[in-house]
Formats: structure tokens, sequence, C-alpha cells
């Protein structure tokens, strides 16, 4: 009782005429004694929610009258706090406050914008009223605001100007789009601020406030309004750099670059003059390296502009090769520290400086934005000179550079091998143990990035090259460097590339095993786990003299240094495990899973490399051992889904804050900056819940219903994780386990392993993962993920078939619609960025790219319907007919072929399921149809003749109009020049079918004794297995009825019929089912019966002597 009294007097007296006690609040909340601070806090808490009127008047008094410039600038911060900051109950306490305290307030912060001298304290109040009139002006609660700013940005007064175009700068995004009437005077106060006789404090808050509003014009015509800008923006950032204020340059620059990412087209009429100023000022060595950094990343933004500026900076050569140059020279400023060379770990990057770090990095982007084409041409000329030059730097930053660029021009490099091999091998020799480790580092990398060609064509030399490094002992960091380089090689190898090379390999990385440092010895555990995991059963002779070290490591390596080396020994053990098989590795698993059980109940520390490596080592043992890993699921699943279901670990503040997000000692926070907050992510715990997801993919994909008493825990972690837009390869992990989970389900209940459970558990599953997938593909911002989706979601169709009710089907298809639409709109602004005036053919293969990502899931919306109507059959009339105005437009000429072959296929299916229900759409589909079986496409015919064949056989009377037509369409198919090539064979084999059908079903329709022979001269079918065993299948059953026009007059047929038999006998079964292989057998033991003498001699002698001995042995038999 006593306290409430005692607060209630301190609150009275805070408030109260006395100002002294709300003076000493305000130092007490700036003191460093965190005591008095948090007291100060807590009574200051406390007016704010019980009296939040008087408490907000007083701080906009000392605002006005206190003669600290401390208080004022706290109690400008503080206003914003209050005043614009949710409370308990969501709303914003400005609204709490009556109208006189907000016209009050309003009115002081007007006033103290006009009339404040001190510089950092009109800073904060600007902060507050953009931060209050961001919320209150769409409510037209400030209507003074901007009749004042407009009228300080005409102001005689810099200061004035100045507050004013920090505001607008701040709301431009919030009334920009209204201001279309004021774009003229606008223009010209801009004109005017940004001139050279203006102080340059104003000019830097005029270029701040345009580049705002600039952004905020969704039209172009309205930001050309103001293109003529650009040369004043350029002379502000360059007057500021004149004069040494290389604080504000920064300042410009980077609204220059957010402009750059956000509206580059803006730069187009002056990109000369602009990025040739950008230049000048990224070559300046008297410039901090900060502005001479943020320079290079305006002209690399430009570059990377590809949506909106296609192709823009390619038109640019001589400044592209003046960025590659200025980027060659960063990487030049690299000391030969000695820390380097003694380093325990590969992560030791001694003598290397920001500037280096920011030229790797540039030129990766630089080359992923411009290609092959622009950027090797400048390479090739750059590069000789760097190796030719006598400084070991060069040498170093040659090799450096040619590893960064390689993914951005690995196709144009994949072409021209030779030179970039040789170039980095005789770099081997060199003298300095940095540039061996960079020749190291480049061969690494262009192994993952020029593969399989580089291994396919060079291993003879990079192999041994490696080999050879791995012996130089008087630098570790270059054998260490050597072994993962070998894993990079051995990523994109076949088993039989690397098998004579085996001996050598695995005998260098026993001894580095043995002798090395630790950071050799976990290089080559790493090495090693790659070469068993390519080489598999070869693997397998070199077991018994690897896995004793192995063991040991994993047993003795306990202490902390030792963890990744111990870590990298699971990781090993593992993959050799599932290389070599259950049999040759059960009784060193036992041991091994020992020692992996014993850590899982040890405490381990947050940084431990172990954990995750132990999940995965797991997982690679289950797919090892099978169902015989089961008894160990109580042991694995606890810590795993741990992991999984880690929350990420988010750190927001606001952009502009003065306090940074702290960096982690690891290094694993990753910040954006999203608007006005920057957003810190603890990646590591991101990368631990994305193995987690994964490893019990493969826990769910091995055991099957073994699975099945995990189920009731994963469904609810992984349901969720599918719209976990913190990491890709959590959802992508999520969403693949679907279908998993309920297989799981479903055998455990068929094969009675689901303690209980019948299909009704089943089908509570599927109701609960079946609209977390739809609602999953409506909100999924990556294409290749909306695939996935669809692919999911057809599995699990298939899985439960007429468990997925009528409501989910809906449910399905109406999201289809939506995949549809929003595919063709991202199409259409492809399409829209093609007409641009840079695009180029560079662009052209970008866009390419982009598009087959669409067709990819284009294919996964063909399959998934095809499913539901193979389910559902004419249930599914209803869905198809709502689909159909979407897919009719995918009928189109201008459509892709993957669009028009799923809409044919489609059809197809409902005419195939649905039979006589399907007649109905016959007169729309069917001639699409008959014009597609022509189409260029090779995919695309083979689907309308598909078709075309399954009109044949269950269209009746709906068909035969259609007949003459189809004929003719399906000669022109079969009688291809080029039907038998690799991209025709498929629709030739089909077409064929389809006649085979026509003559079936529909021969009252047709020349019989024509088009008959002329169908058996096409056998037989080799390309499609499919449709070979029903055609063959068809031949026998015509000629066990004495098909007449089959046999032809004089059963002058009968010889072909005998080599069509002849070679689908001797090809092995694939040609046709084993009932179809006898069948045929009894017929040619009847023709031999029955041929004439001479006619059977004719037809044996027409057969290949491998076929004679073939027939021979079957008809004795």
């Amino acid at each position: 009782m006593a306290s409430t009294e005692s607060t209630h007097l301190q609150l009275a007296a805070l408030l109260g005429p006395d100002f002294t006690h709300f003076d000493a609040l305000l130092s007490h909340l700036m003191s460093a004694d965190n005591d008095r601070r948090s007291q100060a806090e807590s009574l200051f808490n406390l007016a704010k929610q019980t009296h939040p009127d008087s408490l907000s008047l007083r701080l906009a008094h000392v605002l006005s009258a206190s003669s600290s410039v401390e208080f004022r600038a706290l109690s400008a911060v503080l206003l914003r706090k209050i005043l614009t900051q949710t409370d308990d109950d969501d709303s914003f306490l400005f609204y709490n406050l009556t109208s006189e305290t907000q016209n009050n307030i309003k009115a002081s912060l007007i006033v103290c914008l006009s009339r404040e001298c001190e510089k950092s304290v009109i800073k904060k109040v600007s902060d507050t009223v953009s931060e209050l009139a961001s919320v209150i002006l769409a409510d037209d609660k400030w209507p003074e605001l901007l009749p004042f700013v407009f009228q300080c940005v005409s102001s005689e007064n810099s200061s004035l100007r100045e507050v004013g175009f920090w505001i607008f700068g701040q709301l431009a995004q919030f009334v920009g789009e209204t201001l279309g009437n004021y774009f003229e005077m606008l223009h010209s106060v801009f004109l005017r601020s940004l001139g050279s006789g203006v102080d340059l404090s104003v000019r830097n808050a005029a270029l701040g406030a345009s580049v705002s509003l600039i952004q905020c014009l969704e039209k172009e015509s309205e930001r050309d309004r103001f293109r003529d800008l650009v040369p004043l923006m350029m002379g502000t950032l360059n007057d500021g750099l004149g004069l040494g204020e290389e604080a504000n340059a920064q300042e410009a620059l980077e609204m220059l670059i957010e402009l750059a990412g956000m509206e580059p087209r803006f730069f187009r009429r002056q990109i000369v003059d602009v990025v040739g100023s950008m230049l000048k000022i990224a070559g300046a060595g008297s410039l901090e390296e900060g502005t001479r950094h943020l320079a290079v990343e305006f002209v690399i933004t430009l570059a990377e502009a590809r949506e909106r500026a296609p192709g823009m900076m390619r038109k640019l050569p001589q400044f592209i090769r003046g960025l590659f140059e200025i980027l060659m020279q960063m990487l030049l400023d690299i000391e030969d520290d000695s820390a380097w060379h003694s380093a325990v770990t590969e992560h030791e990057d001694a003598g290397e400086t920001t500037n280096y770090s920011v030229g790797q990095e540039c030129l990766d982007r630089l080359a992923m934005a411009l290609g092959g084409n622009t950027i090797v041409p400048v390479a090739s000329e750059v590069f000789p000179v760097y190796l030719a030059a006598p400084e070991w730097q060069k040498h170093h930053a040659a090799l450096i550079a040619l590893a960064q660029i390689a993914e951005g021009c690995s196709k144009i490099m994949t072409k021209n091998l030779e030179p970039v091999v040789s170039m980095v091998l005789n770099s081997f020799h060199d003298p300095h143990p940095r540039v061996r480790w960079a020749a190291v580092n480049a061969i690494g990398q262009l192994s993952t990035d020029l593969g399989p060609d580089l291994q396919t064509k060079y291993h003879h030399l990079v192999l041994p090259a490696l080999g050879a490094a791995m012996d130089d002992f008087q630098n570790p960091r270059v054998q260490a460097h050597s072994a993962s380089a070998v894993l990079n090689f051995s990523e994109s190898c076949t088993p039989e590339i690397l098998a004579p090379y085996l001996d050598g390999i695995v005998g260098k990385l026993l001894v580095l095993l043995q002798h090395g440092k630790q950071m050799v010895q976990e290089g080559a555990l790493t090495a090693l786990a790659s070469i068993a995991d390519i080489s598999q059963e070869h693997f397998q002779k070199y077991y018994d003299a690897v896995m004793p070290y192995l063991k040991a490591i994993l047993m003795n390596a306990t202490d902390k240094a030792n963890r990744m080396l111990r870590a990298r020994s699971m990781e090993c053990i593992s993959l050799i495990g599932m290389a070599v098989g259950k049999d040759k590795f059960r009784d060193d698993a036992k041991q091994v899973m020992e020692v992996l059980m014993s850590l899982q109940g040890s405490q381990m520390e947050t940084d431990d490399p172990t954990t995750s490596y132990m999940l995965q080592a797991w997982a690679r043992l289950c797919k090892c051992l099978g169902q015989d890993f089961l008894p160990y699921m109580n042991v694995v699943m606890p810590p795993l889904l741990h992991s999984a279901q880690l929350k990420p670990d988010v750190t927001i503040t606001s952009a502009d804050s003065d306090a940074e997000i702290e960096e982690s000692d690891d290094e694993s926070i990753e910040t954006i900056t999203l608007g006005d907050k920057r957003i810190g992510i603890k990646t590591s715990v991101l990368e631990e819940k994305a193995t987690a997801c994964n490893m019990i993919c493969c826990y769910v994909d091995e055991l099957k219903e073994g699975f099945f008493p995990w189920i009731d825990q994963v469904a609810p972690t992984l349901v969720p994780l599918l719209k976990f837009y913190f990491h890709e390869d959590v959802r992508k992990a999520a969403v693949s386990a679907m279908p998993d989970l309920l297989r799981s389900a479903k055998l455990a209940v068929e094969k009675g392993q689901s303690q209980g459970r019948d299909e009704s558990y089943v089908k509570q599953l599927l109701d609960y993962i079946i609209p977390a997938l739809v609602e999953a593909l409506h909100k999924e911002p990556e294409t290749e993920i909306c695939a996935s989706i669809l692919d999911s979601l057809n599995e699990c169709a298939k899985i439960c078939g007429l468990l997925l009710d009528e409501n989910q089907v809906k449910l399905i298809v109406e999201e289809i619609k939506t995949v549809i639409a929003a595919s063709s709109a991202r199409k259409g602004a492809r399409a829209e960025r093609s007409k641009a005036e840079d695009f180029d053919e560079e662009e052209r293969e970008l866009l390419k790219e982009e598009n087959e990502q669409e067709e990819d899931l284009f294919n996964e919306v063909g399959d998934l319907l095809g499913t539901l109507i193979k389910l559902f059959k004419v249930s599914f009339l209803p869905f198809f007919e709502d689909l159909s105005p979407h897919l009719n437009p995918m009928l189109g000429k201008d459509k892709t072929s993957e669009e028009r072959r799923v809409a044919i296929c489609i059809f197809d299916d409902i005419a195939e399921e649905c039979r006589e229900a399907a007649f109905k759409y016959y007169n729309h589909y069917l001639p699409f149809l008959l014009e597609a079986c022509n189409d260029k496409s090779p995919d695309v015919r083979q689907a309308a003749v598909y078709g075309v064949g399954v009109c044949a056989e269950f269209g009746g009377s709906a068909f035969s109009n259609y007949v003459g037509e189809a004929l003719s369409r399906l000669d022109v198919v079969i009688g291809h020049p080029n039907k038998l090539d690799s991209d025709n064979i498929m629709a030739y084999d089909n077409a064929v079918s389809a006649l085979g059908k026509i003559c079936r079903f529909q021969r009252d329709k047709l020349n019989a004794a024509q088009i008959v022979p002329s169908w058996l001269s096409c056998l037989p079918l080799r390309g499609d297995l499919i449709e070979a065993k029903l055609v063959h299948d068809q031949l026998c059953s015509m000629v066990e009825r004495s098909d007449m026009e089959l046999l032809g007059p004089n059963n002058q047929y009968v010889p072909k019929i005998v080599m069509v038999f002849a070679e689908v006998l001797c090809s092995g079964g694939d040609l046709a089912s084993e009932q179809t292989y006898s069948r045929m057998i009894t017929l040619l033991k009847q023709l031999n019966q029955t041929l004439p003498p001479d006619a059977l001699a004719s037809t044996w002698s027409s057969l290949q002597p491998q076929q004679q001995l073939t027939l021979q042995s079957i008809l004795s038999s």
C-alpha cells in the first residue's frame, strides 16, 4: 500500500508544475547506472499507461522549451516511441489521446522543426514526424503537414529546406502516388535544390527525397519527368567528394544504389556518364575504401538488375573491362601473413583485406549477372598479363578471379576448357605456396562449376596433379586444400573414371590421415567420404585398410579441439558403410552406433558441429541397414525432432537504429533490411533445422511402415514447415515428406503394424495434409517448390486413392487454376522484359532457363490432373469443365510446347478414363488434337497421336467422322524422314499404335487391305516399350484369328510377320509381355508346320544369322 502511494506521489511530482522532476527522470533514463535507469524506465512506462496525455504534452514541452540539447533529443525519441508503438490492445497510442492533446503535439512538432537549431535534434524530430505521419496521414489526421513540408522545401532557409526534404523522403512511399498535381512544382524544387550553388547538406537531403519519390512512382512516364535530375544527382555526389565530405557522399551513394536496384532504367539515358563517374570513384586510391566499395556496388547493382533492365550493362564493354580491372586490383590487396601458413584450420584467411573480400564477391556477382559471353573475353586478356607478372600476388589474383567467375561463365568456359585447365595446372608448380593453394582452390571450383565435362576430358591431368599436391608436407594448407579439391572433383565424376586412380588416391589420403595436421586429416576424411560415395562397390577393396583408422578417430578424438575431426569421421564412416553395403559393414556398424549413442546422451555445446554431422550419420546408417535400424529409432528420433522444431533465431531492429545487431562469434548471423526494419537471422539454427527435416525424410522413406510409431509426432512438426519462409530446404523437406508419411501409415495399416489403427487413421492424416499442401502452394514464392508441392499432391493422391474426397479435389482444382494464372502472369512479365531496348542473346538464354521452370510446373499440373482423372473417372468431369476455361488457352499456338502437351494429355486421360461420357468433348478437342499430330515439337506430337489412338479405341461412332483426317495426319508422322531419331521415335511408335487401333476399332471406315499392311510394315516397335507391348500383343491376336488383310492374299505378308516375331523374341523380352512372348512361340510353331516349304525357306533366309539360331532354339524346345 505504501509502495503504491509512493508511486502515485512520484507520478504527481513528475507531471506536476515543477519541471525539475521531469528533467531528473530524463537524466536518469540516460544514466549509465543500470538500477537508476531501470527505475526511471518503470516510472516512465507507468506514466505512459496511466497519464498518456500529460506525459505526451510534457515531452512536447521539453522539446520546445528545454535548454538541454540532450533532453530535447531524448524527448523527440521518446515521443516517437510512445506515439507510434503499439500498446497491449494493439492500437497506436496517439489515437488514445484526446483531440486537444493530438492537435497540441502535432503543432508542437511543426513549431520545433521551424525553430530548432541543433541538427541532431532536428533529425530526431523529423523521424518522429515521419513515423507519426505514416500512420495518421491516410486517415487525414494531419492536413497541415504536407503544406508545411512544401513550404519548407521551397524556403530560402537552408535548414528548413533540409528538414522538408528529410521528411518528404520518409513520407514519399505513403503519399507519392497522390502527388500527381504537384510533380511540376516538385521537379522545379529538386532542380533548384540539387544545383551546384546550394548548400551541400540541402543537396544531399534533396537527393534522398527525390530518390524516395522516384522509387514510389509506379508509371514509367511519371518517373521519366525526373530523369533530367540524374546529372545533378551525380554532381551532388562528386561535389561532396571534392569537398572531402565522404560521409555525406557515402549516404548519397547508398541512395543511388537503392534507386539502381529498384529502377535501373532511370539511369538509361545518362548511363555512360553515370557509370564512368562511378568507376572513377571506384578507382580513386585517395578515397576511403568504403566510398570506393559503394561505387563498385552501384555498378554491380545495375548489372544485376536483369528483370528491370535486361542487357543494359552488357552494352558498355569498355566499362565492364574497367570494372573488371578495378576488382582485380582489389584482389592484389593481400599480404603474405605468417599466420596463414601456420594456421590450424582451413578457414584462416590471414593477410586478406576488406578490399580483397569485396573484389572476390563482386567478381562472382558480375559474372553471374553478365554471363560468359561478356566476361570471358575480358578475363582472357587480363589473366595472362597477371600470370606473366613477377609478383606472386598477381598470380594469386588471376587464379582466385578465375574461381570466382567460373559459375557465371560456365557455359562459355566449358566450350573452351583446354586453356583454362592448362593455366591452372601450370600454377601447381608456382614457387609461392599461396599461389599453389589458389591453383588447387581454382581446380576445386572448376570441378564443381564446369563438371562433368572437366572430369571426363581432363581426369588424366587433374587427379595426378592433386595427388602430387597432397605430397607437399612443407605446406599443410596446400595438402588440406588438395584433399578438399578431390572431393569437388569426385562429386561430378563417374565410378568408371575414378576407378583407375583409386589405389593412388586412397593410399595418399591414408598417409595424410596418419601423419597430417588436423586440418589435413579433416580434408582427407572428407575426400575419402566423397570417393567412397561415388565409387560404391569399387571401394570394397579398401574397406579393411581404411575403417580401423576411421574408428580410431571416432573413438579417440574426444577433446574440444578435435570436434570437427570426429564429426568428419562420422560422415566418412557412414558414407563408406552405404557404399560397401550392409553385409560388409554390419559388424563395424554396431561399434559405431554404440559410440554415436553415447555421444547422443552427452551434453554438447550449441556450436558443436557433432550434432549436425551425427544427425546425417544416423540417417545414412539407416539407409545402409534398412529395417535392421529400427531398434535405434528410440535413440535417434527425440533429438532429431528437437532440431526440426527449433524456432528461427531472429532479431528485428529499426533499419536506422544506432544499435547494430550483435555479431555472433560463429559469424552465422545473416542480416537483411526490409523497409524500415533490419532483420538478423542466425543461419546455423536454420541449417540444423533443415538438416533434421531432411534426415526425417530419409527415415520415413527408408523404413516405410516401420516409421509408423513416429507419425503422430512428425506430422505436426513438418506440416507447419510447409510455410517456413526463412529457409527453402526446410520447406522442400517438409513437402517431400508428406506422401512418405501417408505411405508409411497406409502400409502399416495394411500389414497390421499400425498399433490398432485402421484406414480411418490414414484418412485423418490425409485430411490434415492435403489442405496444408494446397495452402502452401498458394503462398509459395518459388516456382521450383510449387512444382514439388504439385508432385507431392500427386503422390498423396496415388497413395490414398479414393480416400481423397470431393471437397479436397475441389480445393486442389481451384488452386491449379491459380497456379496456371500465376505462371501465365510470370511469363507475361518475361515477355515484356524481352521487349526492352537492351535485350540481347545472353538475356534470352537466361529467360529460357526461367521459363524451363514453368515447364516443370506445367508437367506437374498435367501429372496431378491425370492422377485425379484416373481415380475419379466420370466423377471428375464437372471439375474438368470447371478447368476448361484455363486449359483451352493452353492449346493455343502462342503457348509453349509443354503447355500444349499438358493440355492434350489431360484430354487424352479424359477420353481414356471416361469413355462414352467424354464423347461430348470430341468436337471441341479433336481438331486441336489432329492439328497437333504434326506439331514441330515431338512431345506434342506424341501426346496428340496417343490421343487419336485413344479416341479411335473408345470413341466408336463419335470418332468416325475424323478417321480420314486422322489417317493422313498419322501418315505424316509415320513417314517422317527422321522418324527413328531419339527425339522422334516415341511420337512414331505412338502413331503406329494409333494406326493399329484405327485398324482394329474403326475398320469399316478405311481401306483395310491397304492400311493394315502399312501398319504391319512399321513393326516391330522399339522406342516406347509400353506401346510396343500393346502393339505386339495386338499383332498376335490378329494372327490368331487369321486376319485376312494382315496375312494378305496367298499369305504374302506372313514372312514379314515371322520377321517381326523373330525380332521381338530376340530382343530379350523388352518388347513383349511374357504372355505375348509365349503366344508368338506357339504361332511360329504353327506357321512352321502350315507354310509351304519354299515360303518357309524364303522367310528364314531373310533373317539375320543370330535370329535364325535363336528361332531354331526356340522352335526345337
